[in-house]
């Protein structure tokens, strides 16, 4: 009998020492997990990004970089990102720049297309051009930019449905939509 009760007291005190070491090093891993970490991991499994930055060189020297506060990679395809917050630029390699900025965008990882919507503004030298979405392609060598077009440069103010630049070269195009109507053309000089 006393052989048994030995055997029983040996094996309570095995799980007592256990659950005391189990509880010990459960508290300790809690007290770790802050708040910070907790946060990170809510952003990685919903795929958002916070302070995005995309650059992309090309043979010649030309630079594309774009910077966003919150990028989220669409589901469907991760090569796309859904950007907020957008700042881009294009540094050509005769150290000219074009500034983008826009309240949303869609920005591809593979080809560097963006699309950039709401708010739209492009700054290159003296010019400035507003719009409501504006297509980048860098495959195309052009941007593309419509909806409530308004171009200021020093000289003048034009209202259009469409400005296409490209980018290389900086010709730009101005039209309408509608043959019927006419671009809006007010010298400032």
């Amino acid at each position: 009998m006393f052989i048994k009760n030995k055997k029983i007291i040996i094996i309570l005190s095995i799980l007592i020492s256990l659950l005391i070491i189990f509880f010990k090093f459960n508290k300790k891993k809690e007290a770790k997990l802050t708040p910070e970490i907790y946060e990170e991991e809510i952003i990685k499994s919903s795929n958002l990004l916070k302070n995005v930055k995309y650059t992309a060189n090309d043979a010649k020297g030309n630079t594309y970089e774009i910077n966003a506060e919150i990028g989220e990679i669409d589901i469907n395809n991760s090569n796309i990102i859904f950007l907020t917050d957008i700042t881009a630029i294009i540094k050509s390699s005769d150290s000219k720049t074009i500034n983008i900025y826009s309240k949303f965008g869609k920005y591809n990882t593979t080809n560097f297309d963006t699309i950039f919507s709401k708010d739209v503004i492009m700054r290159y030298l003296d010019n400035k051009i507003t719009g409501d979405y504006l297509d980048l392609s860098l495959l195309r060598n052009n941007m593309i930019i419509s909806k409530n077009v308004i171009y200021k440069n020093p000289q003048n103010v034009i209202k259009a449905d469409v400005i296409e630049v490209d980018i290389k070269t900086k010709d730009t195009k101005i039209f309408m939509h509608e043959e019927k109507k006419k671009v809006n053309i007010k010298s400032l000089d």
